[in-house]
Protein backbone atom coordinates (compact mmCIF):
# COMPACT_ATOMS: atom_id res chain seq x y z
CA UNK A 1 0.00 0.00 0.00
CA UNK A 2 3.07 2.43 0.80
CA UNK A 3 4.60 1.84 -2.33
CA UNK A 4 1.20 3.06 -4.22
CA UNK A 5 0.77 6.06 -2.37
CA UNK A 6 4.55 6.84 -3.40
CA UNK A 7 3.54 6.51 -7.03
CA UNK A 8 0.92 9.19 -6.02
CA UNK A 9 3.37 11.93 -4.17
CA UNK A 10 4.78 13.74 -7.41
CA UNK A 11 0.94 14.55 -8.11
CA UNK A 12 0.14 15.66 -4.70
CA UNK A 13 3.21 17.82 -5.05
CA UNK A 14 2.50 19.30 -8.28
CA UNK A 15 -1.20 20.37 -6.96
CA UNK A 16 0.53 21.50 -3.81
CA UNK A 17 2.79 23.99 -6.11
CA UNK A 18 0.32 24.95 -7.76
CA UNK A 19 -2.10 26.16 -5.08
CA UNK A 20 0.61 27.88 -3.76
CA UNK A 21 1.66 29.39 -7.06
CA UNK A 22 -2.26 30.54 -7.28
CA UNK A 23 -2.28 32.09 -4.08
CA UNK A 24 1.23 34.36 -4.25
CA UNK A 25 0.12 35.11 -7.47
CA UNK A 26 -3.15 36.36 -6.86
CA UNK A 27 -2.42 37.83 -3.72
CA UNK A 28 0.77 39.80 -5.86
CA UNK A 29 -1.63 40.99 -8.17
CA UNK A 30 -3.83 42.54 -5.15
CA UNK A 31 -1.10 44.26 -3.58
CA UNK A 32 0.70 45.77 -7.07
CA UNK A 33 -2.75 47.02 -8.50
CA UNK A 34 -3.58 50.54 -8.53
CA UNK A 35 -5.82 51.51 -5.88
CA UNK A 36 -6.78 55.27 -7.94
CA UNK A 37 -7.21 54.25 -11.28
CA UNK A 38 -6.76 56.85 -13.82
CA UNK A 39 -10.30 56.82 -16.09
CA UNK A 40 -8.56 57.17 -19.06
CA UNK A 41 -6.85 53.71 -18.19
CA UNK A 42 -9.28 52.07 -16.93
CA UNK A 43 -11.78 52.79 -20.19
CA UNK A 44 -13.10 50.32 -22.83
CA UNK A 45 -10.61 49.33 -25.49
CA UNK A 46 -11.58 47.18 -28.19
CA UNK A 47 -10.76 46.42 -31.83
CA UNK A 48 -9.02 49.57 -32.23
CA UNK A 49 -11.71 52.04 -31.78
CA UNK A 50 -13.35 53.55 -29.20
CA UNK A 51 -16.60 52.01 -27.39
CA UNK A 52 -19.85 53.17 -28.56
CA UNK A 53 -23.50 52.57 -27.56
CA UNK A 54 -25.70 51.74 -30.28
CA UNK A 55 -25.31 47.93 -31.16
CA UNK A 56 -26.64 48.16 -34.44
CA UNK A 57 -23.78 50.83 -35.46
CA UNK A 58 -21.29 49.39 -38.20
CA UNK A 59 -17.63 48.25 -37.81
CA UNK A 60 -14.69 47.17 -39.75
CA UNK A 61 -15.01 43.50 -40.06
CA UNK A 62 -11.26 43.04 -41.07
CA UNK A 63 -10.47 43.26 -37.03
CA UNK A 64 -12.15 40.02 -36.78
CA UNK A 65 -10.90 37.85 -40.48
CA UNK A 66 -7.26 38.68 -38.81
CA UNK A 67 -8.05 36.95 -35.80
CA UNK A 68 -9.28 34.69 -38.02
CA UNK A 69 -6.85 34.28 -39.66
CA UNK A 70 -4.10 34.10 -36.60
CA UNK A 71 -6.52 30.72 -34.89
CA UNK A 72 -6.64 29.40 -38.60
CA UNK A 73 -2.51 29.53 -38.80
CA UNK A 74 -1.81 29.06 -35.12
CA UNK A 75 -3.50 25.61 -35.52
CA UNK A 76 -1.74 24.73 -38.40
CA UNK A 77 1.52 25.16 -36.39
CA UNK A 78 -0.28 23.00 -33.27
CA UNK A 79 -0.66 20.17 -35.70
CA UNK A 80 2.47 20.42 -37.42
CA UNK A 81 5.00 19.90 -34.16
CA UNK A 82 3.46 16.53 -33.54
CA UNK A 83 3.44 15.66 -37.03
CA UNK A 84 6.85 16.60 -37.09
CA UNK A 85 8.13 14.57 -34.35
CA UNK A 86 6.66 11.25 -35.39
CA UNK A 87 7.38 11.74 -39.15
CA UNK A 88 9.11 8.91 -39.00
CA UNK A 89 6.46 6.52 -37.78
CA UNK A 90 3.59 7.94 -39.97
CA UNK A 91 4.88 6.94 -43.01
CA UNK A 92 3.67 7.63 -46.52
CA UNK A 93 -0.09 7.82 -45.70
CA UNK A 94 0.65 10.91 -42.73
CA UNK A 95 3.37 12.71 -44.66
CA UNK A 96 0.32 13.31 -48.04
CA UNK A 97 -2.51 13.76 -45.03
CA UNK A 98 -0.14 16.56 -44.00
CA UNK A 99 0.92 17.72 -47.59
CA UNK A 100 -3.47 17.99 -48.13
CA UNK A 101 -3.59 19.85 -44.54
CA UNK A 102 -1.42 22.12 -45.87
CA UNK A 103 -2.38 22.82 -49.35
CA UNK A 104 -5.87 23.57 -48.12
CA UNK A 105 -4.94 26.33 -45.58
CA UNK A 106 -2.81 27.36 -48.36
CA UNK A 107 -5.82 27.59 -51.10
CA UNK A 108 -7.39 29.60 -48.29
CA UNK A 109 -4.62 31.78 -47.06
CA UNK A 110 -4.12 32.63 -50.98
CA UNK A 111 -7.75 33.19 -51.01
CA UNK A 112 -8.40 35.85 -48.31
CA UNK A 113 -4.51 37.46 -49.52
CA UNK A 114 -6.78 38.08 -52.94
CA UNK A 115 -9.90 39.16 -51.78
CA UNK A 116 -8.09 41.76 -49.86
CA UNK A 117 -8.70 40.80 -46.35
CA UNK A 118 -4.77 41.36 -45.36
CA UNK A 119 -4.92 44.97 -46.77
CA UNK A 120 -5.36 47.97 -44.70
CA UNK A 121 -6.14 51.31 -45.25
Amino acid sequence: MQDLLLEYLPILVFIGLAIVLAIVLSLSAVLAAVHNPDPEKVSAYECGFNAFDDSRMRFDVRFYLVAILFIIFDLEIAFLFPWAVAFKDVGLFGFWSMIVFLGVLTVGFVYEWKKGALEWD
